[in-house]
């Protein structure tokens, strides 16, 4: 299935961004070259998840297995361009998945343990996916049921396939037909989606070369040829496809599983199996360093840790340089192809590469992966003329060969999605900083507008996690009369620790935050509410914020 215009198409192989090659050809080419390196480790609590004892797989019998399954698919009646939906938690199964079901000419569409019918069923409904692939249950949910009134409501699903199915398809011996099929860099390799709350998801779809552009990003930047890659999130979308699953496709070498988040079992896994680059988002990073246990671990195999879905601290990086000598960048990226990494080797100065990004479109500028020469930025304001100026605030456009052609089957989106010369609309706000820079600001809806200051939400955030009592952390605006806005926080205490808002203020204050920045209510909570790719859920904070604002008048 070709998306990508003809236009676009010419324009990237013209430049040598784009090619016939597919990610399939790279896996074959390390299958081929070390048959007997390990490819990929499961989780360590693989048989309570699924019922089946954990396996480490070699890249002959991971070959092997994409053939296989690859087979049933065809014998089950999968042809060129179908849809297949997946729900299954992190496990060498799902990465095969993907694998196989693009040798038989299928596209995979991924999605979280946690969706339930209704997502699902827009999802199959959109796609007129043809197979659905979950397990009997997990956590106590019975995902075959519903997997049932999904296909009952799609006719276009003809087949169902379990966990148990998927082990045992592994094993069909290779069908010859599987090398007529044809397959191409511009075919589309996924359709992740979306993880918004206020509306139906999105599909994102990407081509292996759209992929292989994302992914070479990391690749000789983050990622070394042959490392030893651990993947903390779910294998379900950008975080954990394009900066773990795609760059050890490129690159070779081992993937680690790791499902769902569990400190002591991450951090087992990271001595154990002498990781060496891993992605995490910001909570988890403040989990580990102010884990109890967490100086019994030696991490010294880890060279390169990426923070995702929000900068994290300038403490939190520090701690990590002076405890083991790790490097710490940050990685802004979208499912629908954009992002940016800050890396060591781009920024090395820490201070900077906190909250700052290469800005790849800059001219006359030079990053460390050669891809970025074909990205193009701006800055625009709410009027979308282009911002130039430095320390100028806006939203940022971006356009490269890693972006998705459109969402899948929305053409009413292309318009408001992107702008007249194939910028892609972030809704992002940056900062330009100088020459070089873009600087993170927030996302624009959790920008905090007081009294007509701007609060930038992650600012708070980042430096309240520096605190020795906050464990997780969250900011929002609560609605105020006199000021639009003030600042609420959610906070999670660390174990042995009591939080108070005079506290809290006076730790910002000596940090030297600005007055208006600093936050007027506190609310102490167990747990911050984040959906099923780990993003905190700010929209039901400020509905619960809202209500006892209400019920307190």
């Amino acid at each position: 299935m070709f998306l990508a215009s003809q236009e676009s198409i010419a324009e990237y192989t013209g430049k040598g961004c784009w090619g016939s090659k597919t990610l399939l050809d790279d896996f074959y080419e390390h299958a081929a070259n070390m048959p007997q390196t390990t490819a990929i480790v499961d989780p360590l609590n693989k048989e309570a998840l699924l019922g089946s004892p954990p396996e480490r797989m070699s890249y002959s019998e991971l070959s092997k297995a994409v053939d296989g399954m690859a087979t049933s698919l065809l014998h089950s009646g999968i042809q060129k361009d179908d849809v297949v939906m997946v729900q299954m938690p992190n496990c060498w199964e799902l990465a095969m998945l993907y694998l196989a079901i693009c040798k038989v000419g299928g596209i995979i569409s991924p999605a979280p343990m946690q969706w339930r019918s209704k997502d699902l069923n827009y999802v199959a409904g959109m796609t007129e996916a043809k197979a659905f692939i979950t397990v009997d249950s997990f956590h106590g949910f019975n995902h075959l049921t519903m997997a049932k009134e999904v296909q009952q409501q799609n006719s276009s699903i003809i087949s169902i396939f379990t966990y148990k199915d998927v082990r045992r398809m592994t094993c069909e011996k290779s069908d010859p037909r599987l090398s007529e099929i044809p397959i191409d860099g511009n075919d589309i390799f996924t359709i992740c989606w979306t993880s918004g709350t206020e509306a139906q998801p999105k599909g994102c779809p990407l081509s292996h070369n759209n992929w292989r552009c994302q992914s070479s990003l990391a690749c000789g930047n983050v990622t070394l040829p042959e490392d030893v890659q651990l993947t903390a999130g779910p294998l379900v979308n950008m975080a954990s496809v394009g900066t773990v699953f795609v760059p050890w496709i490129l690159q070779g070498g081992t993937m680690v599983l790791h499902h769902p988040f569990d400190p002591m079992l991450l951090l087992k896994q990271i001595v154990m199996e002498k990781v060496n680059y891993t992605l995490l988002v910001p909570a988890v990073v403040n989990l580990i360093l102010k884990h109890p246990a967490v100086a019994q671990f030696d991490l010294g195999s880890i060279r390169a840790i990426t923070v995702g879905s929000a900068p994290t601290s300038t403490w939190a990086m520090e701690e990590f340089k002076k405890r083991w000598n790790v490097d710490v960048g940050n990685i802004w990226g979208q499912n629908e192809g954009t992002a940016f990494i800050s890396s060591v080797k781009d920024i090395p100065d820490v201070k900077v590469r906190v909250d700052q990004f290469p800005n790849y479109g800059a001219p006359d500028t030079e990053w460390s992966v050669p891809v970025t020469k074909f990205i193009r930025t701006k800055i625009v304001d709410a009027t979308g003329t282009e911002l130039t100026e430095p320390e100028s605030v806006g939203e940022l456009l971006y356009r490269g060969p890693n972006v998705i052609p459109g969402y899948f089957k929305r053409p009413d989106l292309v318009e408001k999605s992107f702008d007249p010369e194939g910028f892609f609309r972030t809704g992002d706000l940056f900062q330009i900083k100088g020459s070089r820079y873009l600087k993170f600001i927030d996302r624009a809806k959790d920008i905090i507008i007081r009294g007509g200051f701007n609060i930038s939400a992650s600012e708070v955030e980042n430096a309240l996690l520096g605190h020795p009592g906050v464990q997780e952390v969250a900011a929002v605006g609560m609605a105020d009369r006199d000021l639009g806005e003030r600042t609420c926080v959610y906070a999670v205490p660390r174990e042995g620790h009591t939080l108070t808002l005079e506290t809290i203020v006076s730790f910002l204050k000596e940090a030297g935050m600005a007055v208006y920045k600093l936050p007027e209510r506190l609310e102490v909570v167990d747990a911050i509410p984040r959906n099923s790719v780990g993003k905190i859920l700010k929209a039901e904070l400020r509905k619960d914020i809202a209500n006892k604002i209400k019920a307190e008048m």
